[in-house]
């Protein structure tokens, strides 16, 4: 299965500590995960210890400026694949079936529109109580998936059904889950038949490849061939392309960057692994090869350090080309339907990036000046050149200039595969 993105939502009592080794078990399949500890929760594990698990910020608090300037409580409940509740308490799963948002989890599950997955963990009789099997019946009714709990001994000595399912059966049910998801439904206002948020995204349910970075072509164990990407261009435009609704997977080359929300990532360090990786996530609806590939490789890198020798003549360094990952694309098989290629240029601007759209097959060309703004500021001037000319934008931050490009990504995309309607 392809990587996918989960919220966990981990809440209170002492089988937390399963959701340890669910975190590990989702990573070691590849998905991305984000973790909502609630605050029951962090009585029994330990945000530090799911951040590094996760290597992603542990959410914890509804009233947290900085994560609502960043990325918000809407945007962390829509953004994920799945959301996952392991363990879901009695109480959890009471405020979830009464629809009650009064923290991060409760708010992040009411806001949702994605499949929700419960692991229910409690004591035998909290189980069996009629108004817990109330709520068992409501969330199922409501499009929750609501797992059966173990039987066994408790932690207070009891013995019967609610204990938290292993870590191993909860992972095959979110495959399950993820193989057979569907959005959990959600009624539509009177004249407003597209009211989920995530159908008014501009690419929600289109797939994007974006390339980023440099890449470094070894010479020898201490010495590669480089250029001065710092790949912030590329994942901007990454992290836009995720707001905008699109499932984005980046390959980045050797950069240190924090992966964007909701961006599935594959770092590579040379051009021919980065050209692997592109034709093993194909197919895709558009690919943004922004990364500034090496022409060169050395044609033969040497095992050991190379050593002066004294004689003050400098050793050969022989180059063969790199794989043209950008043409590669263009004439591959399962070919983009919007393929874009970038072209950072010190002179002739226009006129080097139309004559590389031709050579290359790709549909458009974004060209930029970095004769007096090196690679690695902050602001980008930008043309998109097309079979139909030039278009010209003033310098923009790199951020804004990711955002108005997913806006012309979108559009062009709806024209060439128009979006499917219920």
């Amino acid at each position: 299965m392809a990587a996918k993105r989960i919220l966990l939502i981990i809440g209170g009592g002492i089988a937390a500590y399963k959701s340890i080794e669910l975190l590990r078990l989702l990573r070691k399949s590849g998905h991305e995960v984000r973790c909502v500890l609630t605050r029951a929760g962090e009585q029994f594990v330990t945000p530090m210890t799911l951040a590094a698990l996760s290597e992603n910020k542990v959410h914890t608090s509804l009233f947290d400026l900085k994560d609502e300037v960043e990325m918000g409580h809407i945007q962390l409940s829509r953004e994920a694949d799945l959301v996952v509740v392991a363990p879901a308490t009695a109480d959890l799963m009471a405020k979830m079936a009464q629809g009650l948002a009064d923290d991060l989890a409760t708010t992040l599950l009411l806001a949702t529109d994605k499949p929700v997955l419960a692991a229910p963990a409690m004591n035998v009789r909290m189980w069996l109580h009629p108004a817990t099997q109330r709520n068992v019946a409501t969330l199922r009714g409501d499009g929750v998936t609501v797992m059966e709990p173990d039987v066994g001994e408790m932690a207070c000595g009891e013995f019967g059904p609610g204990r938290l399912p292993e870590p191993e059966a909860i992972h095959d049910a979110i495959v399950e889950a993820l193989r057979t998801a569907t959005p959990l439904p959600l009624p539509a206002l009177a004249g407003q038949p597209d009211f989920a948020p995530s159908r008014r995204r501009p690419l929600y349910g289109r797939r994007i490849l974006i390339t980023a970075g440099p890449t470094h072509e070894p010479i020898d164990p201490v010495r590669y061939i480089a250029n001065r990407s710092s790949g912030k261009q590329g994942f901007a435009i990454a992290a836009a392309a995720a707001e905008a609704g699109a499932d984005v997977l980046l390959i980045a080359g050797p950069v240190s960057l924090p992966t964007p929300p909701g961006v599935i990532r594959v770092d590579v360090e040379s051009a021919r692994e980065m050209a692997e990786e592109v034709a093993d996530g194909l197919p895709v609806d558009a690919a943004i090869m922004v990364a500034a590939v090496a022409d060169w490789r050395a044609a033969d890198t040497s095992a050991q350090k190379i050593k002066k020798d004294g004689s003050g003549k400098v050793p050969p360094l022989a180059l063969t080309e790199n794989p043209d990952i950008l043409a590669g694309l263009a004439e591959h098989p399962k070919r983009p339907a919007l393929l874009v290629g970038f072209a950072a240029e010190t002179n002739d601007v226009l006129d080097h990036a139309k004559a590389k759209r031709v050579r290359k097959g790709c549909d458009w060309i974004v060209a930029n000046d970095v004769s007096a703004d090196p690679m690695g500021g902050e602001n980008n001037r930008v043309h998109i050149v097309s079979h139909d000319g030039v278009d010209s934008w003033k310098r923009l931050p790199k951020e804004a200039v990711a955002r108005k490009l997913m806006e012309k990504i979108a559009d062009e995309l709806d024209r060439r595969i128009p979006p499917e309607t219920d």
